[in-house]
């Protein structure tokens, strides 16, 4: 599943070959077991993106199956998800938990994906590294 394109995954979840729940849980084991050593997440949210794909695989067994709905993603860590810490890559904000959706959360959430955490990321996107 990992070597798939967005347009192949959505095809697979449409045609029953996998689930969201199977796809989701394929990812968050790929994460677990090399995120330690490339600290590629800031944060892994992995009972949310579980319930995530529970709702998505029932929207796509009643056929409310849009293009995104079920595929798992990753926001960079710069944009506010509520009730998910972020902190833009920097110390300085390293317990923030955000109290609302950045528009771009919010519209990839109605569109279905489910998201397994946040990429780290150059503190505040300023690209210094």
């Amino acid at each position: 599943m990992h070597n798939k394109s967005i347009a192949e995954l959505a095809r697979g979840l449409r045609a029953g070959e996998f689930t969201s729940v199977e796809l989701t849980r394929a990812y968050l084991d790929r994460i677990a077991s090399h995120n330690p050593m490339l600290n590629c997440l800031i944060s892994v949210c992995e009972e949310a993106a579980l319930q995530e794909a529970e709702l998505a695989d029932r929207r796509i067994r009643a056929g409310d199956g849009g293009a995104l709905v079920g595929i798992p993603i990753v926001h960079k860590d710069i944009f506010c998800t509520d009730g998910v810490k972020t902190s833009c890559g920097s110390k300085m904000l390293d317990n923030f938990i955000a109290p609302y959706d950045a528009h771009v959360v919010a519209q990839m959430k109605q569109a279905g994906v489910v998201m397994l955490g946040k990429s780290n990321m150059d503190e505040f996107a300023m690209g210094s590294s």
